[in-house]
């Protein structure tokens, strides 16, 4: 029940992310969503701490801050790298 509870927390997360920065993480759908919630939940928390509401063992707050910098990061370098292909 945990696993299912961190997974659809690290989707809900990578889907904020997204929502907030306008930007695609570059695997799209829910996939792209959990990968960006997960690796950004602990991004996030290992920057900032785990400070304010808890979910699934998740700080939401530090969680998110993570994954929006993960997305804005990763659609920059993806970006790059498909300009320089032409």
């Amino acid at each position: 029940m945990h696993l299912i509870a961190t997974i659809i927390v690290g989707i809900i997360i990578g889907a904020i992310a997204g929502a907030f920065t306008s930007r695609d993480f570059p695997v799209g759908g829910w996939i792209g969503n959990l990968i960006a919630g997960l690796v950004g939940s602990w991004i996030g928390q290992s920057l900032f701490g785990e400070w304010g509401p808890k979910f699934a063992d998740i700080a939401i707050f530090p969680s998110i801050i993570g994954a929006i910098l993960l997305v804005v990061v990763t659609s920059l370098i993806m970006n790059n790298s498909t300009k320089r292909q032409y």
